[in-house]
């Protein structure tokens, strides 16, 4: 598995609170061994994913739009660590992340096999990376993060991630806190094989 941590960063402009945990995410996993590299998605333009399913048939693992999805997903599945970090929208990803995620569909096939009783996509690739889901959000709220984890930890199994983790960072807590919080995320994904 390769060293490097792809962060896929979902903040919309000028949210302020998750661009911070986004560099300070890069910075505690460059601590942990990981060569952290960033791509603040809303810079990208990506088109948004038109169900025709011909990154599974007519051009399998590949999207035909030109645009810049498919640099987006070449890095992702080459990386040793995926890393989601967006602000908390109905305890899903918001709308940058969502846009980059449905357009790397391309990197499962379109056949399927049931994993502890439930199906799931076959994987189209040998290999595939960890995965960590950073959300942020404001304010105390279990069931937003219950939900949010679980979103991520079913990504994960589509994925084929053989390892992953997830929480949501409070924005509004004090920065110490914060800081403990993402270590701890990180500490759970471990360091580089």
């Amino acid at each position: 598995m390769a060293a490097e941590a792809y962060v896929l960063d979902g903040a919309r402009e000028g949210d302020a609170a998750a661009e911070a945990v986004a560099d300070e995410l890069l910075r505690r996993l460059g601590d942990a061994g990981w060569r952290a590299e960033a791509v603040r998605l809303r810079e990208v333009e990506i088109a948004p994913c038109i169900g025709c399913f011909g990154c599974w048939t007519k051009t399998p693992g590949r999207c035909f739009r030109d645009d810049g999805a498919a640099e987006v997903a070449r890095r992702a599945i080459r990386s040793g660590l995926l890393v989601y970090v967006t602000p908390v929208t109905f305890g899903g990803y918001a709308s940058p992340l969502k846009k980059a995620l449905d357009r790397m569909i391309c990197l499962v096939s379109p056949f399927f096999r049931v994993v502890d009783g439930e199906v799931h996509h076959r994987p189209r690739y040998p290999r595939y990376p960890w995965l960590l889901g950073v959300g942020v959000a404001e304010g105390e709220d279990g069931e937003r993060d219950r939900v949010f984890e679980t979103l991520v930890h079913r990504n994960a199994i589509n994925l084929h991630a053989q390892r992953w983790a997830a929480g949501v960072v409070r924005s509004d807590a004090p920065e110490g806190r914060r800081r403990a919080h993402l270590d701890e995320l990180v500490r759970r994904m471990g360091g580089p094989p």
